[in-house]
C-alpha cells in the first residue's frame, strides 16, 4: 500500500504562504542580479529562435523565387503565368512569416520592456523608467501571453523589411515577358490565361498590388516594440 505524505493533504494554493511564493523574488534582499539574469537569457533565447523561424522562411521565399524566375526565362515558349504562381507561393510565405512575426514580437516586447526599465534605468537612473507599470505588465504577459500586434501590422512590417522587394522583382520580370518577350501577341492579349482576357488578368495584378501598397505604406500607429523605424544615425557620444 503507497504511503501518503501528510504534507500533501495540507498544500492549498490559496494560502497565504503559497500565495506569496516568488514575491520578493526581484527585491535587493532576494538577490536580484541572479534571478533578472536568468529571466533576461530565457526571453533572450525566446527571441533569437523565433527570429531564426523568420529567416527561415524568408529563405525558402527566395528560394522559390529564384526557381520560378529562373524557369520562366530559361525558354522563350514558357508560359507568363508561371511568374504569377511564384507571386502566390511568395505570398503563401508572407502570410506564414506574418504569423510568426507576430510570435516574435511577444519574446521581443518583453526583452524590449526589461531593457527600458531595468537594465537602462541600472546603468543610468537619472532618466528614469520609461514605464511606471512595466512590472505589472510584465506579470499580466506571463499569467496570460497574448499577441502585442495585428495581422495587419505585422504583414506590413515583412513586406517593408523582405516581401515588397521580392513581389516588385516578380512584377518586374513578369511585365517583361508579357510586355516584350512575346512577340506573338500585343498586351494586354499576351497576358491572357487560357480563356482569361489579358486586361482582366492585369487588372487583377494591379489591384493585388495596389493592395500590398496600402497595407504597406498606409499611415498608422506601429505597436511593435524595438522597431528600427528611425532615419537618423546616433553616436556613442555625450550629447551634453
Amino acid at each position: 500500500m503507497a504511503r501518503h505524505d501528510d504534507t500533501d493533504s495540507e498544500f492549498d494554493p490559496t494560502g497565504e504562504r503559497e500565495r506569496s511564493v516568488g514575491e520578493g523574488l526581484f527585491d535587493e534582499t532576494m538577490s536580484p542580479g541572479s534571478a533578472f539574469a536568468h529571466l533576461y537569457r530565457g526571453e533572450i533565447h525566446r527571441m533569437k529562435f523565433w527570429r531564426e523561424r523568420l529567416d527561415r522562411t524568408t529563405n525558402w521565399a527566395v528560394t522559390i523565387m529564384a526557381a520560378v524566375l529562373t524557369w520562366a526565362f530559361s525558354s522563350s515558349d514558357r508560359p507568363h503565368y508561371i511568374i504569377l504562381v511564384g507571386v502566390a507561393a511568395v505570398t503563401m510565405f508572407l502570410v506564414i512569416e506574418a504569423r510568426r512575426y507576430r510570435g516574435y514580437d511577444i519574446w521581443r516586447s518583453r526583452v524590449r520592456l526589461l531593457q527600458e526599465n531595468v537594465f537602462a534605468n541600472a546603468l543610468d537612473p537619472s532618466s528614469g523608467v520609461v514605464d511606471p507599470r512595466w512590472r505589472r505588465e510584465l506579470s499580466q504577459d506571463y499569467r496570460r501571453p497574448v499577441a502585442k500586434i495585428t495581422w495587419e501590422e505585422a504583414i506590413a512590417h515583412r513586406l517593408r523589411r523582405i516581401y515588397l522587394p521580392l513581389l516588385s522583382l516578380l512584377l518586374l520580370a513578369w511585365l517583361l515577358r508579357v510586355v516584350v518577350l512575346t512577340p506573338d501577341a500585343e498586351w494586354p492579349a499576351s497576358a491572357a490565361i487560357g480563356a482569361i482576357p489579358g486586361a482582366l488578368v492585369t487588372a487583377a495584378v494591379v489591384l493585388f498590388y495596389a493592395a500590398l501598397a496600402v497595407v504597406a505604406f498606409r499611415p498608422r500607429r506601429w505597436r511593435a516594440m524595438g522597431e528600427l523605424r528611425r532615419q537618423n544615425v546616433g553616436a556613442w557620444e555625450d550629447e551634453d
